[in-house]
């Protein structure tokens, strides 16, 4: 029987770096699975260079449910008195990093119960700080919604919609609903399949390496019954 764990991720802003290089650090528009398996590791505890446990943890299948879409929105940061890499002097360097801002995600992981359940507790009652790609970025709701003994595509075609009071209440009236974007793991042949380099090998300072996933890009449609009691809400 399938089980699977459902997350709010919700916060003023976020950022979930795909190629992060350099002086450009940019930002996916979901959160991305080596986000995902990072943040479950520090509520676990579980050290970078535990790769045996990294990897336990990036088996879980991921979906993610796009309850409102961020915005993109790009910040500079300067940074003085840098080492040159000759070590014959100092320069300022300039970064652009972007993040999201006013986004809502419903993050679902698929897989043993008893695992789940124990990152539920994690989340809970974390080990280490949580943050959404960069330590300023907290999250402004608890994050664990649920544990079911559900599949992972049912949740997130019935999972109540996380969307604050105000907009849920205007969505209930409109006879013409927006449908909400999904990625969800997929198997490499299924025809919808499209490549994420985001699987976390090992976070290891100075050694972090990623693999690669499939994840198939859809949209389900925001229903009636999606749309809950105030009490109920993310946010």
């Amino acid at each position: 029987m399938s089980h699977t764990l459902a997350l709010c991720i919700d916060a003023p802003m976020q950022s979930w770096g795909l190629r992060s290089r350099g002086v450009v650090r940019d930002t996916a528009m979901e959160p991305t699975k080596s986000g995902i398996v990072g943040l479950l590791a520090a509520a676990s505890g579980v050290a970078r260079d535990d790769s045996k446990r990294i990897a336990a943890l990036a088996a879980l299948r991921l979906g993610v449910r796009v309850d409102r879409e961020g915005l993109l929105e790009r910040d500079f940061q300067t940074t003085q008195n840098v080492p040159t890499t000759a070590g014959t002097g100092h320069r300022t360097v300039v970064s652009e990093r972007y993040y999201l801002a006013d986004a809502l995600f419903l993050v679902l992981m698929e897989g043993p119960r008893d695992v789940l359940a124990g990152l539920a507790s994690a989340v809970a009652a974390p080990r280490w700080p949580l943050f959404f790609g960069r330590r300023a970025f907290v999250p402004a709701q608890p994050l664990f919604k649920t544990l079911a003994s559900t599949s992972l595509d049912e949740m997130v075609r019935e999972y109540p919609w996380l969307e604050h009071s105000q907009r849920a209440a205007s969505a209930a009236g409109d006879q013409q609903r927006v449908e909400l974007r999904t990625v969800i793991d997929c198997p490499a042949d299924d025809p919808r399949a499209e490549p994420r380099h985001d699987v976390p090998l090992s976070f290891s300072d100075g050694a972090r390496r990623y693999g690669q996933r499939t994840v198939a890009v859809d949209e389900v449609p925001l229903t009636a019954t999606m749309i809950p009691a105030e009490e109920s809400r993310c946010s």
